[in-house]
């Protein structure tokens, strides 16, 4: 499902791109036209890169927010229901209580009548006199538990209300986030298309090289350190299977928020991977690394989760041979790339035994 900005979001995204720059010249050193330049604007092909970066850098971000709450909206959405079904289920309890109450008082006010002295005095048969009594009092005995199971039930009642209550506001909340995210991720990634489309051919073609050169010396850096040498682990049979999932897709476009099976954004396709080999991993990068087992860079295996930047909003599915699978941002494919070619912050793996 593509995402659709609004009017009143391409308003807002126009007004933003206008104080943007116009065009850029081939070369890192060379000056942006702009019809009114001023501090903070982009002036160098080498910093609407770093503007570009930033954009799509706060977009996913937002993207690992927005797919957080929805995650979390679809949890509390089923727990509401199910909430729900109980405090209904709870008014039909108390409504046949009620019911039986009401046909307990009706039989004693019936069988109320003569004091038990007269009626003994009055009746041919006293042992059936005694007989009704006995009844009587296993029916007062009854009216005494529907009370107590009427006060059980509504309590359970009100605890189970005020439950659905609460958790509705936190459906409320979950969406709202998911919408403020939402906002955040159009209005960037809206601004970083219109940057990027306001370059001339020439000079999108050198931004490419400079982002590559980027990655490269990046990945360079971890050559030189010796952090991804000797890595040589062999692949689970569930990371093998994640690993096939994962290669089956390359090609495919990165949307944000996308689990498949046409798009994907980075942890769509981590989380669906994972899936496809029947361990079912966290949606989101941040909670990727958060929750599962994280493991030594040098002893890492196809399979295998890098995760990358401070902030951990960005994932790919280690391959062997020093390479990654990724969905890496909007406007991009899900390609293979150099393990080393991003911050890595660290490495998950989902088929850790406990």
């Amino acid at each position: 499902m593509r995402k659709v900005i609004g009017k009143g979001g391409r308003t807002a995204v126009t007004a933003v791109v206008l104080c943007l720059v116009a065009a850029t010249a081939q070369g890192s050193a060379t000056a942006v036209p702009s019809p009114a330049p001023g501090p903070g604007r982009p002036t160098t092909l080498a910093e609407v890169r770093d503007e570009l970066d930033r954009l799509y850098h706060d977009a996913e971000v937002a993207t690992d927010s927005y797919n957080a709450a929805e995650e979390r909206a679809g949890k509390q959405s089923a727990r509401v229901a199910a909430l729900a079904e109980d405090v209904a289920a709870g008014r039909i309890a108390l409504e046949r209580l009620a019911s039986r109450m009401g046909a307990a008082a009706r039989a004693q006010y019936r069988s109320g009548g003569l004091p038990l002295d007269v009626q003994l005095l009055l009746s041919a048969d006293p042992d059936d006199i005694l007989d009704e009594v006995g009844r009587a009092r296993q029916a007062q005995h009854g009216v005494d538990g529907l009370l107590r199971e009427q006060t059980r039930v509504q309590k359970e009642l009100r605890v189970k209300s005020a439950a659905a209550s609460a958790q509705l506001k936190k459906l409320q909340g979950s969406r709202k986030a998911g919408a403020d995210a939402r906002k955040r991720i159009e209005k960037r990634i809206a601004t970083a298309k219109v940057l990027e489309a306001r370059l001339e051919e020439k000079e999108r073609r050198r931004l490419l090289e400079m982002q590559k050169e980027a990655a490269d010396e990046t990945h360079a850096a971890y050559l030189r350190s010796g952090s991804l040498k000797d890595v040589r682990g062999k692949a689970s049979e569930q990371g093998a299977t994640a690993v096939a999932f994962a290669g089956e897709q390359l090609g495919k476009p990165y949307e944000w928020a996308a689990e498949g099976p046409d798009s994907y954004d980075c942890s769509g396709l981590t989380s669906q991977a994972w899936a496809a080999a029947k361990r079912p991993i966290p949606r989101t990068s941040q909670e990727q690394w958060r929750q599962l087992p994280r493991i030594g860079v040098k002893t890492m295996r196809p399979g295998d989760l890098i995760i990358y930047h401070r902030d951990a909003s960005h994932v790919g599915m280690y391959i062997g041979g020093g390479s990654i699978i990724h969905a890496p941002r909007p406007g991009r494919n899900i390609t293979v790339a150099d393990a080393g070619s991003m911050y890595i912050l660290g490495v998950v793996r989902p088929d850790q035994l406990p």
